[in-house]
């Protein structure tokens, strides 16, 4: 975790600016807590052996952009973690609107907010809010920008990105964008034109982005996360050898899946008959879970046969406990999969973006990690059959967990370092 700054070396920098008419005159105030430049390495929190620094010595100066939702947002904080242990400074730079307003701070980071909203999939009127508000998020991003003067500007998606990369590349400062998912959307498509470095989860064999500016990097992970997620017992394939009953966690992301939860529920007469011994943890989300736990209580499931949670905070234990996983395909759910590797039956999001969870766990199918279930395709039969096909075969497991660790990539954070400085020195 990041250390903050005694409080006499910031400086506080309000800017304030009149929204349009047609968003309701509301006014903005973007506020950015500035340290005062000194020598990276005398600063709290600055150490770490070891990695890349930029020239002269001394760590990067980075402004990570973006957000909205965590699997923007996380990455960027994994990325954040390896700039300070080799030294660095960083700068989040978002909205009042996304996961990073609560959460950058909770972690000890510091944010600075500009006013931007989304115009793909907003109607007309969403579309002229948004283009109205970029003068506005330009005049903030160049204020930021001057005052924390970095080596160099991320994009991690999200509606402060585009504003603050686009700033960047006018004012000359060096930049990069990662894209977590297979197909990018509308955002990092433009300002890969205007990048240096592209940071792919994913290979782009569709060629959206020139061929010149990618680098397969993975999806970082916070390191703490990773250490929990790949140490200890129940890491790698050990599940699948262990002796226990089948064990399955399924999940849907942190507000859950209604579709996953009730198609769950509808298999499990069927998937008890075969697997009468079988083990479920089922993160519901929080709308759903007093009807799927009253499911199971109506079946005569309960403890410690079945666990059922609306939401956990500490994803390691589930992953590492499980021998299969059912969950939606997204990138970060992906990487945290590989990093403990878990094989995984995976049910694509059909309303995201381009499909882009679908494109996301192709890869791993490919590999042999994981299975593909599509929602237009399945029935409870489908998926009570496919289920007791894998928890029943340990062999098959096992081969998909090798699988899924073949496709990890742990140090993806500091790969993404180690180009930014080879970046800032080679600008």
């Amino acid at each position: 975790m990041a250390t903050l700054a005694p409080a006499s070396s910031y400086v506080a920098l309000q800017h304030r600016s009149r929204e349009p008419e047609n968003s309701r005159g509301r006014e903005a105030t973007t506020s950015l807590a500035m340290i005062a430049r000194d020598d990276a390495e005398s600063r709290p929190g600055s150490g770490g052996g070891g990695a890349p620094r930029a020239a002269g010595g001394r760590g990067l100066r980075v402004v990570i952009a973006g957000g909205g939702t965590g699997g923007h947002l996380f990455p960027g904080i994994a990325l954040a973690e390896e700039i300070q242990r080799s030294g660095g400074e960083v700068l989040f730079v978002g909205t009042d609107r996304g996961i990073e307003a609560r959460v950058v701070p909770e972690q000890g980071y510091r944010l600075a907010k500009i006013e931007a909203t989304g115009i793909k999939g907003r109607g007309v009127m969403g579309l002229v809010r948004g283009l109205a508000r970029l003068p506005g998020a330009w005049l903030q991003s160049r204020a930021i920008l001057k005052e924390f003067r970095p080596d160099v500007v991320v994009g991690v998606g999200g509606y402060a990105s585009g504003p603050l990369v686009a700033t960047a590349w006018m004012m000359g400062i060096p930049g990069g964008i990662m894209e977590q998912n297979s197909v990018p959307g509308i955002t990092n498509r433009i300002l890969a034109r205007l990048v240096k470095r592209i940071f792919c989860t994913f290979p782009d064999p569709r060629g959206f982005f020139p061929g010149s500016k990618c680098v397969l990097t993975g999806n970082p992970i916070r390191r703490q996360l990773l250490a929990t997620l790949q140490g200890g017992e129940g890491e790698g394939e050990g599940a699948a050898q262990a002796e226990h009953p089948p064990r399955l966690f399924v999940f849907g992301g942190s507000q859950g899946a209604r579709a996953i939860n009730r198609a769950v529920i509808a298999a499990l007469p069927r998937l008890r008959e075969a697997l009468p011994e079988l083990e479920i943890w089922h993160q519901t989300g929080k709308a759903d879970y007093e009807e799927v736990k009253a499911a199971y209580e109506a079946l005569g499931l309960g403890a410690p046969t079945v666990r059922v949670d609306a939401f956990i905070t500490a994803m390691a234990e589930p992953y590492r406990w499980a021998d299969l996983v059912l969950c939606r395909a997204g990138a970060t759910s992906l990487a945290e999969l590989a990093a403990v590797g878990r094989p995984a039956v995976l049910v694509p999001f059909p309303h995201a973006t381009d499909n882009h969870q679908e494109h996301n766990a192709t890869s791993l199918v490919e590999a042999g990690a994981a299975t593909l279930m599509r929602e237009s395709e399945w029935t409870p039969e489908r998926l009570a059959d496919h289920l007791i096909e894998l928890l029943g075969d340990r062999a098959r497991l096992q081969g998909m967990s090798r699988a899924m660790v073949a496709a990890a990539r742990p140090d993806a954070a500091g790969h993404i370092y180690s180009e930014l400085v080879d970046l800032v020195g080679g600008r």
